[in-house]
C-alpha cells in the first residue's frame, strides 16, 4: 500500500485531522437521534440541566454511548495491530483469531451457569477466555514443520471461533432467560451502557494502550525474524508476552463493555499502514484513532439507517469489514 504521510509534519497534521473528524462525529452522535435535539440542547444539558427527558437522553444515553464507542474502537484497533505484528499475519484480528469468541464464551458461562452479573468479574473472565482462545489458536496454527504461517493461523483462529460460538449457543439454548438478556450484547453494541458501568474499564484499556506504545518498536524489529532481533539485543520472549498480554487486555475489556465486535481491529491497522507505513509508534496512534472513527461511524450508521429501529453494531462492522477480509485473503493467497 502507498504511504501517504511520509514525514513527521504530515503525520502530525494527519493526526490532527483525524481528531477533528472524530470530534465532529462525536458531536453528531450526541446531538442527533430518534428524539430531535440540536447543538444548543446539548450545551444546555450540561450548563442548564432541567431534568427534562431530552436532557436526560443526552447525558445518560447518547454521551455514554459515544464515549464507549470511542474507547472500544481505539482498543480494538490497537489490539488488531498488536496481533498482526506479533503473528506476522495481516489477517489477524480479535475476531479472526477466535479471541472475541473465547471472551464471550467465558462471560456467557459465568452468566448462565453461575448466575454472575458483576462487570468486574465479567472483565476478568473475558480476559481469561480471550487468553485461552488466543493461545489455543496460536498453538494450533504453529503445528507442523513450517511453524506458524498466516494461512494456518487464520484457519486455526476460525476453528477456535467456531468452537466458542457453538458452545456459547449451547449454553444459551439451555438457559432461555439468559438468552433474552445477552442476545443483543452478543451481537456487539454500545447502546444502553451507563457511564458508571464502563468507567472502571478505562484504566485497563489505558494500560493496554501504553503497553502497545512501549512494545510497538520491538515488535517491528521482530518482523525481521527472532534471530535478527536477538542479535540486536532484544528479549524476544518478553516482547511477545507483553504484546500478547496487551492485546488480551484490550480485547477482554472491550468484550466486557460492548460484546464481541469484529473486523475493526482488522481494518484500522491496514488503513494506518497505508498512511504511515511501518513507523511503529505512529501505527499505534493511527490504529487507535482510526478504530475509534470506524466504530463510531458504524454505530451511527446502525442508528440512522433504519431509524427508529437499530442495526446491531456487530452486524454493521461485519458488513463493513468482511469485504476487506476477503480482499486481503485473496491477496495473501496470491
Amino acid at each position: 500500500m502507498a504511504i501517504l504521510l511520509r514525514n513527521r509534519g504530515h503525520r502530525w497534521a494527519g493526526l490532527a485531522g483525524g481528531l477533528l473528524v472524530l470530534l465532529v462525529l462525536s458531536g453528531l452522535s450526541v446531538a442527533y437521534g430518534t428524539v430531535p435535539t440540536g447543538w444548543r440542547t446539548v450545551v444546555q444539558a450540561y450548563t442548564r440541566f432541567d431534568g427534562s427527558d431530552v436532557h436526560l437522553i443526552i447525558t445518560t444515553v447518547r454521551v455514554p454511548r459515544t464515549l464507549l464507542a470511542l474507547v472500544v474502537g481505539a482498543s480494538l484497533g490497537i489490539a488488531g495491530l498488536l496481533l498482526q505484528l506479533l503473528t506476522r499475519n495481516p489477517l489477524a484480528d480479535v475476531e479472526v483469531m477466535g479471541i472475541n469468541g473465547g471472551a464471550a464464551l467465558a462471560v456467557v458461562v459465568a452468566a448462565t451457569v453461575f448466575g454472575a452479573s458483576s462487570l468486574t468479574l465479567f472483565t476478568y473472565l473475558a480476559c481469561l477466555g480471550a487468553a485461552l482462545a488466543g493461545v489455543t489458536a496460536y498453538v494450533l496454527g504453529s503445528l507442523g514443520r513450517e511453524g506458524p504461517t498466516p494461512l494456518k493461523l487464520t484457519l486455526a483462529g476460525a476453528a477456535v471461533w467456531a468452537l466458542c460460538e457453538s458452545l456459547t449457543s449451547g449454553f444459551l439454548t439451555a438457559n432461555e432467560r439468559a438468552l433474552e438478556e445477552v442476545l443483543f450484547w452478543l451481537r456487539g453494541s454500545v447502546a444502553g451502557r451507563q457511564l458508571e458501568g464502563f468507567l472502571p474499564l478505562i484504566p485497563g484499556m489505558a494500560a493496554g494502550w501504553l503497553a502497545a506504545w512501549w512494545v510497538a518498536e520491538p515488535l517491528r524489529t521482530l518482523l525481521l525474524g527472532d534471530d535478527v532481533a536477538r542479535g540486536l539485543g532484544q528479549h524476544t520472549l518478553r516482547v511477545k508476552l507483553a504484546a500478547g498480554a496487551a492485546a488480551i487486555v484490550l480485547a477482554g475489556t472491550s468484550v466486557a463493555a460492548a460484546g464481541p465486535i469484529g473486523f475493526v481491529g482488522l481494518v484500522a491497522p491496514h488503513l494506518a499502514r497505508a498512511l504511515v507505513g511501518l513507523e511503529a509508534r505512529w501505527l499505534v496512534a493511527y490504529s487507535g484513532l482510526l478504530g475509534a472513527v470506524l466504530l463510531l461511524a458504524a454505530d451511527m450508521g446502525g442508528r440512522f439507517l433504519t431509524m427508529p429501529e437499530e442495526v446491531p453494531l456487530g452486524v454493521m462492522t461485519a458488513v463493513l469489514g468482511a469485504p476487506v477480509f476477503v480482499v486481503l485473503g485473496r491477496r495473501e493467497l496470491r
